[in-house]
């Protein structure tokens, strides 16, 4: 094998200017854009005036008082930054709270809090796997599902989407000293949920372990939004590990793994993107500890949030559009393809409403889509508008 250092040069008249190195990224570009699949970031002011149903504020407490205070409160008592790596400085006693209040709201032993809801899933399917270990991962599962699962140097096998029998089946021809299942428990694009009961009798009957992301049910699914784990009746259970982000139902940044104490107690000291990244800012910290204080004070809002998915599904069907059939807070309404969803989603926004537009790649079906949130804040007259407005822009062919 030739060593790096041993290549030959490229001849002058061959080596390219230092302008062109990255020429590639032009033609590349170009390619995205005959595609249909250019995108583009969109700064927001403080004060947009539109509807929003395109975030994952599912309860709608990003501008509660509640959240913004305590966030506020967080910063001013805390700083601006946590200062350093959980295991260094990193850790506040406001950390050590919403660990032991988001343990005790879901059900479960333990929880570890980490910057983002996709440093969580990297975490655990890094550091609860190795070489010896297959993985069976639902084909729907979010990105950072399957990031986890090339990082993490297992026998990774994709499962068709939501289907238990043949997840049992591929533990059925496991060699491997140890196995396990991952799943979203509600899939982002369409809102339907994971078949957790029946995924987990698939595990335990082969002797593997559960990892569920629970981004999409925290907050809606569960008594009193306590998640899909409890909703399932799974919460607490030795052999089941949940991921959570604070970013969605709770109103914040950051996430967490949920889940028997002696997990936790790995990953705390074997995660890598838990021991080498900068802990969550105390401000996330206070305001996903104020949003969960509210939740638990007003069980109610989780139910409003699921009314609203299917309010929202029924009257956008009713008006002849393909509306998915929400089991929590997600309805996606699909578009004829990538460009006029992309369309689609600029006309509702200049009629005053925000939507999501999922195109590929971030759909694993190919299908193009407008994706709606259904906030649990959302009055009727809102709802009413929401629909009118998906209705009156809607494209030939949706």
């Amino acid at each position: 094998m030739v060593q790096p250092s041993a290549l030959p040069a490229l001849p002058a008249e061959q080596t390219p200017a230092p302008g062109a190195v990255f020429d590639w990224l032009d033609e590349a570009a170009e390619l995205r854009s005959r595609a249909g699949l250019t995108r583009t970031l969109r700064s927001r002011p403080a004060d947009d005036p539109v509807l929003d149903l395109a975030s994952n504020d599912y309860l709608g407490l990003v501008h509660h008082p509640a959240v913004t205070c305590a966030a506020a409160d967080a910063a001013l008592r805390w700083g601006g930054g946590a200062t350093g790596s959980r295991l260094v400085t990193g850790t506040t006693a406001l950390h050590t709270e919403l660990e032991d209040e988001l343990a005790e709201f879901c059900g479960v032993e333990a929880a570890l809090v980490f910057s983002s809801g996709y440093a969580a899933n990297l975490a655990a399917l890094t550091a609860l796997t190795d070489p010896d270990t297959l993985i069976v991962s639902d084909a729907y599962n979010h990105a950072s599902l399957i990031d986890g699962c090339r990082l993490s140097r297992s026998d990774v096998h994709r499962a068709p989407h939501d289907d238990p029998e043949a997840v049992r089946e591929v533990l059925g021809t496991r060699v491997h000293r140890r196995a396990l299942v991952v799943s979203d428990t509600v899939f982002s694009v369409d809102g339907n949920a994971a078949r957790l009961p029946e995924l987990s009798a698939a595990a335990r009957a082969h002797g593997a372990a559960l990892l569920v992301d629970d981004a999409h049910g925290l907050g809606v699914l569960g008594p009193g939004g306590s998640g899909a784990l409890a909703a399932a009746g799974l919460a607490g259970e030795p052999d089941v590990v949940a991921t959570i982000t604070l970013s969605k139902s709770l109103g914040s940044q950051g996430g967490a793994v949920l889940g028997p104490r002696r997990v936790i107690r790995h990953l705390t000291e074997t995660a890598r993107t838990f021991i080498f990244d900068t802990g969550l800012a105390p401000a996330a910290v206070g305001a996903a500890l104020g949003a969960l204080r509210l939740l638990r004070a007003e069980p109610q809002r989780a139910d409003r949030a699921r009314e609203v998915a299917l309010t929202l599904s029924a009257r956008l069907t009713a008006a002849g559009l393909h509306a998915s059939a929400p089991d929590a807070a997600v309805v996606s309404v699909r578009a004829p393809g990538p460009e006029a969803a992309v369309r689609w989603a600029a006309d509702c926004r200049t009629a005053g409403l925000a939507v999501g537009c999922f195109r590929p790649p971030s759909v694993p079906d190919g299908i193009s889509r407008l994706r709606l949130t259904a906030r649990g804040d959302l009055t009727d007259s809102q709802i009413t508008e929401a629909v009118r407005v998906i209705a009156a822009t809607a494209p030939a062919g949706a």
